[in-house]
């Protein structure tokens, strides 16, 4: 009967990893369910505060330059004092710099502590991501990243609802119950998440990993650009995607409607998706995706109608469903064991680095040589990224082994580490 393999399917998707993994898959959820702050700041700015469209703008850069400092900070202290004191001084942070953000009045406070809260909340990412390869089996972690991406985006659709109704209520209520969220991220880290970074190396002669040796990874560097250029096409469903709708008479409402596509799809297919590509080449996974993605943006210059443009988001988010969690994997398996930090700290910048440029070109394109051009530059970008994806993933094989096997890197960490962790099907 369907409902029975639909319940076998779910059984099979979530058994075999670790109960560590679902502590911190449970702490990334209650975050991105508190997510309140980035989906209506720029509402709070102009509205309840009354400052300008540009000074808005202003802030929302700064929360992301933010980011981008954090990435290769948090990155660092995820390997040097170890995945769980980071999150915890990361989550702590982020909870207190919200709250603090909330009571700000003054233009030039507003803008320094957003700085401060872009730079505690991404602190964290890189962490969870090696705290999650060091706890997760190799031929399990493409469906451990996807199960966590798919908390993320379901966590973030709630918050994102119930964010308007907050928001009615009191701006400062957003911002307290999201410092509070956070506060219980931590407290999950602290009492049910134990620290998972590998024991130093024993050996002299094993080489040490330093940022300058993720810098100097030719192979891993071009993936990291590859990451950045597809991370550009899909940063446009936020920048682009709402002014080029509102250029051609649609209404707020309207591109609310197509963009809600992308999250209830996420929410819908990420997991049963997942069972299909989780052993499939990822080589072949990530060229097709950065095409799809490309020509799913690419499709918007034709879309005449909200329910056009919303097709066009059904495209480029199965792209995203697929990229997501095999570019992730990808990044693991060309990591070192003692060096997961820092390179998912690298990793983490391309997208926070994307996320500063994206505006700055999307706006440039727009204004001198109307949508049409971007979207076509999107399509050309996802060709480039496949084609980059093809080339790169045809020499030796990386760090990691296929989806079925354990690398050396990973029986040396199972041997310092200690024993393996408790497996259970949920938290």
């Amino acid at each position: 009967m369907p409902a029975a393999r639909l319940g076998r399917a779910a059984r099979e998707t979530v058994s075999g990893l670790p109960r560590e993994f679902w502590w911190l898959w449970t702490s990334t959820l209650v975050n991105r369910l508190g997510a309140f702050v980035a989906t209506f700041m720029a509402l709070y700015l102009t509205l309840d505060r009354g400052y300008s469209a540009s000074y808005a703008g202003l802030v929302a850069s700064l929360h992301g330059l933010g980011g981008t400092v954090s990435a290769l900070v948090g990155g660092v202290m995820a390997d040097r004092i170890g995945r769980r004191p980071t999150l915890l001084v990361a989550q702590s942070a982020t909870a207190a710099s919200v709250a603090l953000l909330g009571f700000m009045t003054d233009p030039v406070a507003i803008a320094g502590v957003a700085f401060l809260v872009g730079m505690a909340s991404n602190a964290s990412r890189p962490a969870v991501q090696a705290m999650m390869a060091d706890i997760v089996r190799p031929e399990d972690r493409v469906r451990a990243f996807s199960l966590n991406y798919w908390a993320i985006n379901l966590g973030f659709a709630v918050s994102a609802a119930a964010a308007g109704f907050i928001a009615e209520f009191s701006y400062l209520a957003g911002f307290l119950i999201e410092a509070g969220m956070t506060a219980v991220c931590a407290l999950v880290v602290f009492l049910k998440v134990p620290e998972s970074r590998p024991a130093a190396p024993v050996h002299e002669d094993e080489p040490r990993v330093g940022l300058g040796t993720v810098l100097r990874d030719g192979r891993y560097m071009a993936v990291v650009g590859l990451s950045f250029l597809v991370a550009l096409i899909f940063q446009q469903g936020s920048v682009a995607l709402p002014v080029a709708m509102g250029r051609a008479g649609f209404t707020p409402a309207d591109y609310g409607v197509a963009i809600a596509v992308n999250g209830v799809l996420i929410v819908a297919l990420q997991i049963p998706v997942t069972r299909f590509i989780e052993h499939r080449d990822p080589r072949t996974l990530l060229v097709v995706s950065s095409v799809l993605a490309g020509y799913g943006f690419g499709l918007t210059a034709f879309a005449g109608s909200v329910g056009a443009f919303m097709a066009t988001v059904c495209v480029w988010t199965l792209a995203e469903i697929v990229n997501a969690p095999t570019q992730t994997g990808l990044v693991v398996r060309l990591s070192p064991v003692h060096g997961r930090g820092r390179y998912q700290g690298v990793y983490t910048l391309s997208w926070s680095v994307a996320a500063l440029i994206a505006p700055l070109m999307s706006g440039q394109v727009i204004d001198r040589f109307g949508a049409r051009w971007l979207w076509g530059s999107c399509a050309v970008l996802g060709m480039a990224a496949g084609l980059g994806y093809a080339l790169l993933m045809r020499g030796p094989e990386d760090r990691g082994a296929g989806s079925g096997s354990r690398t050396t890197d990973d029986r040396a960490a199972a041997r310092t580490a200690g024993p393996a962790p408790e497996h259970s099907p949920a938290a």
